[in-house]
């Protein structure tokens, strides 16, 4: 392999503010995404319903298990994504 094909991997960090105007269809979106993955909740520590209830109960929660990072990187030429992981949380201070 010459210089230029050679693999290396980088990590990316990136800081995203959005701006949420409707909680409800965020958790919705949150709510139907987990009832549609293929969970085995026999090996889980929470069951279907107690999970709903977390995502339904924290908002940064639900955003942050339906942003789909995969994206950030998809259709660029040379890049494959390998993993990563996405939190979201409230700011300290209101927004203005």
């Amino acid at each position: 392999m010459d210089e230029q094909s050679k693999a290396v991997i980088l990590h990316l960090y990136c800081r995203v503010d959005v701006v949420v105007t409707d909680a409800a269809a965020v958790t919705s979106h949150a709510v139907a995404d987990l009832r549609a993955a293929e969970i085995d909740w026999s090996t889980e520590e929470d069951d279907l319903d107690t999970a709903v209830e977390e995502l339904r109960a924290d908002l940064a929660r639900s955003l942050a298990s339906v942003v789909d990072i995969e994206r950030i990187v998809a259709d660029i030429p040379g890049v494959e994504f390998r993993g990563g992981n996405c939190r979201a949380s409230a700011p300290t201070a209101p927004a203005g």
